[in-house]
């Protein structure tokens, strides 16, 4: 059932694909997000909802939520048993989960391919590095990507206003160390943690590390903490220098 639902989206995402160029037309009046736990965040702006990477909650995500919430876009930037888990989402959103170049609902999104493990992706396959720009924001989320930047990958990725980088390690994913370098590669705005160890996880089924070792190594970078899971953004508020914004799950 749940693969036959996941080739029905795939072939509404594969229409949604046709043309595309990262030429985006900017919306302005800001936009906001979500954090549901992991990687996964919705974003709310130029008329649209996005969802990307909901997931089944297990291992270091067991005691969270799943994100069944209403979108007009999905995106995925892995498939593995508890990553890009789309049963139960309400609605027929459009469903985007291969690299690529896309144009949905007046957005231009770009998928950056890069790998989900440290060996060319033999070992968990390619991760899919999101580009758009919503709400007059330059956005980039970048999944579970654990190998380094390339000069390629590095001029699809632009310049981001926002990044949002795994911070938590294992096999699958950015140490604090490696994002703490594609963040000097990016010179993001604004730096947006996930994919690290929270109280929701499986003490014996999670090998992420906690968010204290990622600022640890930031040191001396500004951090905001907010009080929720929740964010409203505006490019006019945006920090000039490279910031992290801390949400609370």
């Amino acid at each position: 059932m749940e693969r036959r639902q996941f080739l029905r989206w795939a072939q509404i995402g594969a229409i949604a694909s046709l043309g595309g160029h990262w030429a985006a037309h900017a919306q302005g009046n800001g936009l906001s997000l979500q954090w549901f736990g992991h990687t996964c965040f919705l974003f709310i702006g130029s008329g649209q909802r996005l969802l990307v990477n909901p997931f089944r909650p297990i291992g270091c995500t067991k005691g969270l939520r799943p994100p069944r919430v209403a979108a007009d876009i999905v995106m995925i930037s892995s498939r593995l048993f508890d990553e890009g888990y789309i049963e139960g989402l309400p609605g027929r959103p459009k469903l985007l989960f291969q690299p690529g170049s896309y144009k949905v609902n007046g957005l231009n999104i770009q998928g950056i391919r890069t790998s989900h493990d440290r060996v060319g992706g033999f070992r968990f396959g390619i991760n899919v590095v999101w580009r758009w720009q919503q709400g007059g924001i330059n956005l980039l989320h970048m999944g579970g990507i654990a190998m380094p930047i390339t000069i390629e990958q590095r001029i699809l990725m632009g310049r981001p206003d926002v990044v949002i980088v795994p911070v938590g390690g294992s096999d699958k994913a950015y140490t604090a160390e490696e994002a703490k370098a594609a963040i000097e590669v990016l010179q993001p705005r604004l730096v947006i943690p996930s994919h690290y160890r929270t109280a929701a996880a499986d003490p014996n089924n999670c090998n992420l590390t906690a968010l204290e070792d990622f600022l640890k190594v930031m040191e001396g970078t500004p951090v905001r903490r907010s009080g929720s899971a929740s964010l409203s953004l505006s490019a006019a508020n945006l920090p000039q220098k490279t910031t992290i914004q801390v949400l609370r799950i």
